[in-house]
């Protein structure tokens, strides 16, 4: 990577699993400086260490909770840190289980955790996206916003909500330079089935997810990709 990069990418959720992965391929592929947000610290310097072990050596990393307006409205940047061309809403999280025994705590939670994360961020960094000459913002939806799931509803309820705000935004920015795209992701290698007895062999590959956006930067400012779903090769994959 070019020790002075014009534009960088920001990436929600970067601390482990498919945000680190796609920070990993933005290192070893592209020329963009990395803005990594995470709760985590230990986990987003492990990040940063991978990174630059892959080449990129312009990173800063913020310990944020992304759910939080106020937090992320407070962000800053590096005086030399380039504004970003291209944001990766990855944050959220899963929970397992029915609508039923679901509080209306963790319902709030996952919304919060998987719609809000992404609203929060967009707002926060819409105005650099605008100034830049062509920009992308990725939001990582779920097939479960396409369909409801009888083992976690509150999970696909605020997916739902993520691929709406997607739609929506995306009818907002049509006159600008920037693109929205809703990847609406089914089961995928992560470290959030690191206790459960799936067959990870069998689930998306996170570099091909994270191959696919390097892809959509390169588009251009004729084209869109306004959605897409990605799914295991072989189908849903047992016990989930």
């Amino acid at each position: 990577m070019q020790s002075q990069s014009q534009h960088s990418v920001v990436i929600t959720g970067a601390s482990r699993g498919i945000g680190r992965c796609i920070a990993l391929t933005f290192a070893q592929k592209t020329d963009f400086a990395l803005l990594l947000i995470a709760r985590s610290v230990k986990g987003l310097e492990e990040t940063k260490r991978q990174c630059k072990s892959a080449g990129c050596n312009l990173i800063h990393i913020i310990s944020c909770d992304a759910s939080d307006a106020n937090a992320v409205a407070g962000i800053e940047l590096p005086d030399d840190f380039p504004i970003p061309k291209v944001l990766v809403n990855n944050a959220g999280n899963f929970l397992l289980k029915k609508l039923s025994d679901t509080s209306s705590e963790e319902f709030m939670q996952q919304i919060q955790a998987n719609l809000f994360t992404a609203v929060n961020t967009t707002n926060r960094f819409l105005d650099d996206l605008i100034a830049n000459e062509q920009s992308l913002i990725v939001n990582i939806c779920s097939v479960a916003a396409t369909e409801g799931r009888e083992e976690s509803g509150a999970y696909s309820a605020s997916k739902h909500g993520l691929l709406g705000y997607t739609r929506s935004l995306r009818q907002e920015l049509m006159d600008t330079k920037v693109r929205v795209t809703a990847i609406n992701l089914g089961q995928t290698e992560s470290t959030s089935w690191e206790d459960s007895t799936i067959d990870r062999q069998r689930l998306i590959d996170p570099a091909d997810v994270a191959q696919l956006i390097i892809t959509l930067t390169n588009l251009s400012s004729r084209t869109i990709i306004e959605e897409m779903n990605i799914k295991p090769q072989h189908g849903r994959v047992p016990p989930m």
